[in-house]
């Protein structure tokens, strides 16, 4: 294939972007190259400026869950612009989405919206702060939560594709407060909170994690974090950016049977626009202002249009009670077919996969934290990206990212892809 316009656009970009990306990972540093300028996307599909059709499996880091352009979400958003963009004032449509989404999520009575993930997980963290009047979280290496600064302490995804996982502009301070613990192990977190005790406010984590490419919880992982933070005071805080109204209608506490005291919310929730969100139980959401002392605000805070987006999208996943099961079957076809053609040519590698997200690691360890995460081998991801680059399908460009299926993949889209993977690890 040629990228000869997306070339060009690049390097116009580097002039005036730093990078030439708004977000580091697009940049391609992890894997070489330049980066593909996209012009329009339909379904499952990708058109980039030079006219090459791809297949999508980043779908936008997630939120394109029934697929790009979906025609309710499209027009939902027209239909909105039309009454004007932004007001900085209330409208009926936030108490709209706000009810349907307690609705559907399990131990929620009040949301908050705001405009992204990193926004939801900041102030997660500081309404948990607030609430028990402790300073200290625990997060896992590994785990992203978004750019915050409590948060960039061995951050996975692209700070971890970057290889500066401790951001400088974080101060000692800042640092000092971050606990971190290792993803999927209990007694590691149990000796940092005797180590700490009553100084801790929250354990936050990617009850699923997709940042380090996907890794699911082992059994009783996150049963033992809610009964460490039942018997401490500690909040428990799911990171649901991912995986919210993706894994199921009521997310991973619903697909676990796991409370959390708050949960986080994006991508899906805003059917593809800027929207994050964070909710929880009236005692602890009612700290929140005006009601209570923590302060948060946001000018484009259930914005009209993003508002409208979320809508019509988690409306049509309440209402289609097949859509996990079918987006979990094409998953385990898909991943079916992948070890089916690496095992027969011989590549080493680990499949992990839940739901709808899936991630192929060039490692025979298992993957079950940041450290096994870690042991990929780079240089045959590089292979394999680029190879299904020519071949017209676009995964993440990084070895920590986790793929998302989206319903617009036919069975079809899928054959082609495990044609396309049995060609490229040949070449390995």
């Amino acid at each position: 294939m040629l990228y000869k316009r997306s070339s060009q656009l690049f390097a116009e970009a580097e002039k005036v972007i730093p990078g030439g990306v708004n977000s580091p990972v697009r940049a391609f540093k992890a894997v070489g190259g330049t980066p593909i300028f996209v012009k329009s996307a339909k379904g499952a599909y990708m058109y980039d400026e030079d006219g090459n059709r791809l297949i999508d499996y980043i779908n936008s880091w997630g939120p394109m869950i029934l697929g790009h352009a979906f025609e309710p979400v499209v027009q939902a958003v027209i239909e909105k612009a039309k009454l004007g963009t932004s007001f900085g004032m209330p409208t009926e449509l936030e108490t709209q989405i706000a009810a349907l989404a307690v609705s559907m999520v399990p131990n929620i009575d009040k949301i908050r919206f705001v405009n992204s993930g990193t926004e939801a997980c900041m102030s997660a963290v500081r309404l948990a702060r607030g609430f028990t009047k402790r300073d200290k979280i625990i997060k896992f290496a590994g785990c992203y939560h978004g750019h915050s600064d409590s948060f960039l302490i061995q951050a996975g995804s692209g700070a971890v594709t970057f290889g500066s996982p401790n951001s400088p502009g974080v101060t000692a301070g800042t640092a000092k407060d971050t606990l971190l613990a290792k993803f999927n192990d209990l007694e590691n977190v149990k000796t940092l909170i005797e180590a700490n005790k009553n100084e801790i406010a929250a354990i936050i984590v990617e009850p699923v994690a997709g940042n380090m490419g996907c890794i699911p919880p082992n059994k009783g992982f996150l049963e033992g974090l809610r009964q460490f933070c039942t018997d401490n005071g500690i909040l428990l805080i799911f990171d649901e950016v991912m995986t919210g109204f993706r894994l199921a209608r009521g997310g991973v506490q619903e697909l676990f049977n796991v409370d959390a005291d708050i949960v986080c919310f994006g991508k899906v929730i805003g059917g593809g626009l800027p929207v994050g969100a964070f909710a929880a139980r009236e005692e602890i959401m009612n700290y929140l202002a005006p009601l209570g002392p923590v302060y948060q605000a946001g000018t484009l805070s259930g914005n009209p249009l993003a508002m409208a987006a979320g809508l019509a999208m988690l409306q049509t996943l309440n209402n289609d009670a097949a859509i996990f099961d079918r987006l979990a079957e094409k998953t385990a076809y898909l991943h079916a077919g992948i070890e089916k053609v690496l095992k027969a040519n011989n590549v080493v590698f680990t499949i992990n996969r839940i739901g709808s997200m899936i991630s192929v690691h060039f490692d025979a360890t298992p993957v079950v934290d940041f450290k096994t995460a870690a042991n990929g081998d780079n240089e045959t991801f590089k292979k394999f990206f680029h190879g299904l680059l020519q071949e017209g399908i676009y995964i993440a460009p990084s070895a920590y990212e986790t793929w998302f299926i989206t319903d617009a993949l036919t069975y079809e889209d899928l054959d082609f892809t495990i044609q396309a993977i049995d060609k490229v690890s040949k070449t390995f």
